[in-house]
């Protein structure tokens, strides 16, 4: 059995603390193809979208204060944004084809 003092350099708690993998000089780009995979298998599309200054520093404040980066809490939010929306529409639409319904079935008994 190994003593904790024989334990790797490169661990899990090493990455975690920021003891590995924190130094510029070793960061590079990843290329291309791999940034497409990551993507794809995120199913992520990086957009670009200018906004207020004063908006981006609110969201970081309300992001750090919830524990989260800005934006994945950008993304949350847009896609409950999204979510809502489609479900207004949705209702707004039934209620229209069945006002629709509702005006043709009277046509109807009118003219019989």
């Amino acid at each position: 059995m190994s003593k904790k003092s024989d334990k790797i350099e490169g661990t899990v708690e090493a990455w975690e603390s920021g003891k590995l993998g924190n130094d510029e000089e070793h960061a590079k780009l990843a290329p291309i193809e791999a940034q497409k995979a990551l993507d794809n298998a995120t199913g992520l599309k990086p957009v670009s979208i200018r906004l207020p200054v004063s908006l981006i520093e609110e969201l970081k404040v309300i992001a750090d204060f919830n524990q989260i980066g800005y934006q994945p809490l950008i993304r949350k939010h847009l896609q409950r944004f999204a979510s809502a929306e489609l479900r207004a529409m949705a209702i707004r639409y039934h209620e229209e084809k069945k006002s629709e319904a509702e005006a043709k079935d009277e046509s109807m008994l009118k003219a019989s």
